[in-house]
């Protein structure tokens, strides 16, 4: 069982995308893969359901992605405020729970999170508490372009101090040719002063973007075999 925790450092680090090329790339290499999204703020009404629009995502990347969430909100705000807004409480043993009951569906099951490990979910519960919770090793998503370094390494060695086990990093929306020292630095100052693996540097996409196009650019950009730990026949040969 491959399991892994995508999260953020803020809301616009983009990491859907990162979420919907691994899922994806999973299913294409042979894993029957599930993405469950604990708390989705921002639904949106269509055909008369209410939908998520990242799972919806995971979706057009692969039909074949099993999706799962536990909360789907429609405000567009932090979990908290969107919860508050329609009377409900986020419930750590709801999700605890729905998690449990997924676990052994798929070979490969990504949990995405909500804008950050910092994200207030409930009262005194915040998106590091819930991945304490569920144990499982996080890939931190970073956007090369909205991210400062010190909110970084603030977040990473906080999340450290509580216990939270890190896989690694994915630089995100990275331009391929930047003179701002800022950008080009970021991944070195990140393994630098965390001593946490860059697993991959992605360009941007946007919703439109070809499935095709998204599972070249992880398979080219990110290192699978060590997202996942795990070895793939397929990408040895």
């Amino acid at each position: 069982m491959l399991e892994l925790f995508v999260a953020g450092t803020e809301q616009n680090s983009s990491k859907i995308f990162v979420t919907a090329g691994l899922a994806a790339t999973m299913q294409s290499l042979g894993y029957s893969t599930g993405v469950y999204k604990p708390v989705e703020t921002g639904a949106i009404e269509k055909n008369g359901f209410v939908q998520s629009p990242d799972l919806a995502f995971v979706k057009f990347a692969d039909p074949y992605i099993k999706t799962y969430f536990s909360y789907l909100l429609k405000g567009k705000t932090n979990p908290l405020l969107a919860a508050a807004a329609e009377n409900i409480v986020i419930e750590r043993d709801e999700i605890l729970k729905d998690f449990q009951n997924l676990q052994d569906v798929n070979e490969c099951t990504i949990v995405d999170g909500s804008s950050g490990l910092g994200t207030p979910l409930g009262k005194n519960f915040l998106e590091e508490n819930l991945i304490k919770s569920l144990d499982l090793p996080v890939l931190l998503v970073v956007s090369g372009v909205n991210t400062a370094i010190n909110n970084v390494l603030v977040g990473i060695n906080h999340a450290k101090e509580l216990g939270i086990r890190f896989r690694g990093v994915i630089i995100n929306e990275y331009p391929d040719n930047t003179d701002d020292m800022n950008i080009k630095l970021l991944p070195r100052l990140i393994e630098e002063y965390t001593d946490i693996k860059i697993l991959g540097v992605l360009p941007f996409f946007d919703r439109n973007v070809n499935p095709n196009d998204l599972i070249t650019e992880v398979l080219n950009g990110a290192d699978i075999e060590g997202i996942f730990e795990v070895q793939i026949a397929k990408l040895q040969m």
